[in-house]
């Protein structure tokens, strides 16, 4: 116990870290975008038919809009209250990291891998930049553990509780997301030699009850698509919701061929964006994949098979995918912690020691370093919670280096102080920086105004769903190309971004402008950006018109 207490303590600052950003205004699209769909679900007092500007929406599934919407019902529509629910689960993530990695590894491993996890550069980003990744890692980790523990002997609770969170998994990003637990699985049995119970009656069981628990997403498709060709989605008629969900919205984007394209994919493009989703552990986990690949090839027998190929076989996946982002593998990042845990304190050889003593110190010093040196030409306008969090972190790191004595624990320690350091910092420093910058959060906020209650808001483009979020009524969209001939019934505010009015522009289009509102448009961070002195030449404006 008095060994572990230090890690208790970290696990204390990375949730008040994680939590940190709870309250922070939306900075990207897709968040605003989410948020707006579940705030229409309050509106519409709709529960399975998802809408945004008043059009059908077909792109992810229910699950995390169901879990929004309920907090929105609780708690009120609010930006913490969208965050909250994914917190909960990432909450629920550590848990079940704890309880896989303490069956296998022991108590000690189960809390290394549960820091690894809460401290991981992506997943702390994306406690704030909330998306589905959240829900995912709860959802998979879960499903993967109560199935090690359905191998072992049948359990309805672990039955039950498997299917429910694989169905729940489905329902949050779609099929795809069982290459990971099955594969898990999979691998588990081929590698114990256990090919008999690949055809155990239990399976059949789980496969059962998930597809029974999926059945609300398949509802929710059915009633809004496909008892309804007429309606247009993705350009086009007789749209099956069914089989998107099945097909395009899966296949469709591994093959880049669906509805929705991004450029080709990297075959290495993982290999390097790990280097800082999954920093500060990244380096390590290399390390500690090679060497259990080298037990696997010398057919000496691992503790557990269940994240090696959970987790490589989803992320060979992604890499061979045509459709890639970096927050996709957030997903199998507890696989990951867990993977990489052991190797934190083992006894190693003499060149694994150096390697890890090198890969964990040059996060140490290359994180804060590049935290002090985007400070000082950012300078953002309250340093207070700049200078708070020099001075805790900056204790704790002082305190580390004079009293852990063990070198593999103080570099372990120290690699969770800078990781925390420089996530603090963001949560409470650099994005409010950059929500300072945020025109559609400003034009909502002028339009929200008592002499707008009669207005009736439109957007031009469906992009903008920071704006739609923020505005307290329904926002409605009207085609660039169509303005010129609409007229509006009543009142009416148009939210324009840049690119449109210099097409209004180029087109000799008749409008008014209400106000303008200065914008950073990039959800990339531009070096000019944070230079302070050239922030000018990436900042563009944000327009209310009307007619």
């Amino acid at each position: 116990m008095k060994d572990n207490k230090p890690l208790y303590l970290f696990l204390v600052l990375a949730l008040l870290v994680n939590f940190a950003g709870i309250n922070v205004k939306f900075f990207t699209d897709d968040p605003g975008l989410y948020a707006s769909i579940s705030k229409n679900l309050i509106y519409r007092k709709e529960f399975f038919e998802l809408f945004t500007y008043n059009l059908d929406w077909l792109d992810k599934p229910h699950f995390p809009f169901w879990m929004v919407m309920l907090s929105f019902k609780l708690f009120g529509i609010s930006v913490w209250a969208y965050r909250l629910p994914a917190l909960l689960f990432f909450l629920l993530s550590l848990r079940y990291t704890y309880l896989f990695a303490k069956k296998y590894y022991g108590d000690e491993t189960a809390w290394i891998a549960v820091l690894i996890l809460a401290t991981s550069q992506h997943v702390m980003m994306s406690n704030t930049d909330v998306r589905a990744e959240p829900y995912l890692m709860a959802l998979v980790i879960g499903s993967i553990y109560h199935i090690s523990r359905l191998e072992e002997r049948i359990t309805f609770s672990d039955l039950l509780l498997a299917s429910l969170l694989t169905a729940c998994a489905i329902m949050t990003k779609g099929v795809f997301v069982i290459v990971a637990i099955y594969g898990a699985l999979l691998g588990q049995l081929i590698f114990q030699k256990k090919y008999k119970q690949l055809f155990h009656f239990k399976w059949a069981l789980l496969l059962l009850l998930t597809l029974i628990f999926t059945l609300p997403e398949f509802y929710a498709l059915y009633i809004q698509f496909d008892l309804h060709p007429e309606k247009t989605v993705f350009n086009k008629h007789h749209v099956s919701g069914i089989k998107w969900f099945l097909w395009d919205s899966q296949f469709g984007r591994f093959a880049n061929n669906g509805p929705i394209k991004r450029q080709s994919g990297d075959l290495f493009f993982y290999a390097h964006t790990l280097l800082w989703a999954f920093a500060p552990w990244c380096l390590l986990f290399y390390y500690a994949v090679y060497k259990n690949l080298k037990e696997i090839w010398l057919k000496r027998k691992l503790a557990e098979y269940y994240t090696m190929c959970g987790g490589l076989l989803l992320l060979l996946l992604f890499s061979l995918s045509g459709f890639q982002l970096p927050f996709y593998t957030n997903t199998i990042f507890p696989l990951f912690a867990i993977i990489t845990a052991p190797f934190c304190y083992k006894q190693l050889s003499s060149l694994g020691t150096v390697y890890r003593q090198i890969s964990l110190w040059l996060y140490i010093i290359l994180l804060p370093l590049a935290i002090l040196v985007a400070n000082y030409f950012l300078k953002p306008v309250n340093i207070t919670w700049f200078i708070i969090d020099c001075s805790i972190f900056g204790i704790i790191a002082l305190a580390i280096s004079f009293k852990a004595e063990n070198p593999y624990k103080k570099a372990f320690y120290l690699t969770c102080t800078m990781a925390l350091f420089v996530n603090f910092y963001l949560n409470t420093v650099f994005y409010d920086e950059i929500v300072s910058y945020k025109g559609q959060i400003k034009a909502a906020e002028y339009i929200n105004q008592k002499a707008f209650d009669k207005y009736h808001i439109y957007t031009l483009k469906a992009e903008n769903n920071i704006f739609q979020f923020y505005t307290n009524k329904p926002v409605d969209f009207t085609p660039l190309n169509g303005f010129g001939e609409f007229k509006p019934q009543s009142p009416s505010a148009f939210y324009v971004n840049h690119r449109s009015m210099d097409s209004l522009l180029l087109n000799h289009v008749d409008f008014k402008v209400i106000k303008a509102f200065q914008n950073y448009p990039q959800e990339n961070i531009l070096p000019a950006f944070i230079n302070e002195a050239q922030r000018n030449k990436v900042l563009d404006s944000v327009y209310l018109i009307t007619k």
